[in-house]
Parts: structure tokens; sequence; C-alpha cells
């Protein structure tokens, strides 16, 4: 994987239509792919996430936007929050939002299938992948959320299910000091509450994924992607 590094994109003719620089990572044989988005955490940006690029078959498209609010000149974030605060959905609007925008236009550049369409998102970018999920029924095909929370106040979308038979890894670290093992665990009961098709591990590690959780999430996603 990674046989070439992904490209920077921010120019903008691209971003009048797609709204959010990003990197992206495109296979060598002809398309449509499916794709993956990586959205990073609070404070990251669209660099920091490629990582976790090696757990993905080399048959899809991986693209890592940057987030919508520039806390300074190399880091980014999707919600302005305080430390313990976990946001209700509704405030996610606007992430979600210019995700989902930014989803649409793939097509525009990258040999993007839009049936294939599945988010990676590590802490805040979990809640935010969730949040697009939750706002856009059957644009989603999975979610994989690293050490990652769901929003709160969700009851609208547990009476619609709208996670209905999604598959949903979550990957929780027992010692994280910034989601505490309590919150992920809110979390995996709302993801099942959602009716999501749900594997959850947790590691003994802090805010971060453990060799141990990048094996399961390397053959988590050979599942999904060679599947389809």
């Amino acid at each position: 994987m990674m046989n070439q590094s992904p490209q920077l994109v921010n120019n903008e003719p691209v971003l009048a239509i797609a709204g959010l620089v990003h990197r992206v990572w495109q296979p060598k044989t002809a398309g449509p792919h499916p794709v993956v988005v990586m959205l990073h955490g609070h404070l990251g940006n669209e660099d920091v996430m490629w990582i976790f690029a090696h757990t993905l078959p080399e048959s899809c498209i991986i693209v890592a936007p940057r987030a919508v609010v520039p806390v300074s000149e190399k880091s980014f974030t999707w919600l302005p929050r305080s430390e313990n605060e976990w946001p209700a959905l509704v405030q996610f609007d606007e992430a979600a939002t210019a995700m989902t925008s930014f989803i649409h236009a793939l097509p525009t550049w990258y040999q993007v299938d839009l049936n294939q369409v599945y988010l990676m998102g590590f802490s805040q970018g979990a809640a935010v992948a969730f949040a697009v999920a939750l706002q856009n029924p059957g644009l989603v095909r999975g979610i994989a959320s690293l050490v990652g929370f769901v929003p709160k106040q969700v009851d609208e979308a547990i009476n619609r299910a709208a996670l209905r038979d999604m598959p949903v890894f979550m990957a929780a670290g027992t010692r994280d000091d910034r989601v505490p093992l309590a919150i992920a665990q809110e979390s995996a009961a709302a993801v099942q509450a959602l009716g999501g098709f749900l594997e959850y591990r947790e590691y003994e590690t802090g805010h971060k994924l453990d060799a141990a959780g990048m094996r399961k999430l390397k053959s988590w996603w050979q599942e999904r992607l060679n599947r389809d």
C-alpha cells in the first residue's frame, strides 16, 4: 500500500466545489473504486491520518480532508469544544454538511463509486463520521471509529434505526484520558440502539490504536472492501 505519496489538493477550482483542502491516494487501476474518507481529530489536519492507510486494501481511493475550523496554521477542528464536553448531534451540523458536500463532489475529480462510501474517524473525527451517516441515510456503507465517540442526543435517529445493519468497528482504549472508556462504552450502546452491526474492541492503551488494534482494523477493512 502507499507506493506513492498522497497528493495535496488545495487549488481554487477544486476547493470551489469540494470546499475542503484534502490529500488523496488513488489506485492505478481503472475505477470506479470504493472510497474511504479519513477524518482527523481535534487539532489535526489532512496529514495525520495516513498512519491508518496501510490497513486498507489497494482497491480503494483514500481521501483525508482538513477540518472546517482553523485553530492555528497546522491545526484544525470540526467543532471547537471544551475538555470533557460531549457535543449533541445538532452541534455537528456544519461539519456534517461540509463533509456531505465534499463526498458528493468527489466523483468530479476521482473515480469514486458513491455506492461504496466508507468513513474512518479518529476521536472527534469519528463523531463527525457518525453525524454524516445519521443525517444522510444510505450514503455511508460503513464506519470505523478509532478511540472516538457518538454525538449525544440521537433519540430521533434511534427511533428510525438510522444505522440499520451498517457495519461499524469501534476501538476503545482502556487507559484513554481524552475519550474515557465509559464514554466509549456509551457510544457502543448508542450504535447498537441505532441498529448498527457493531464490532467493539477494547485495548490496553491510551488515546491511540495499538498494534493489536491495527491488526483488527486491517482485517475488518478486508472483510468490508474485499466482500464488495
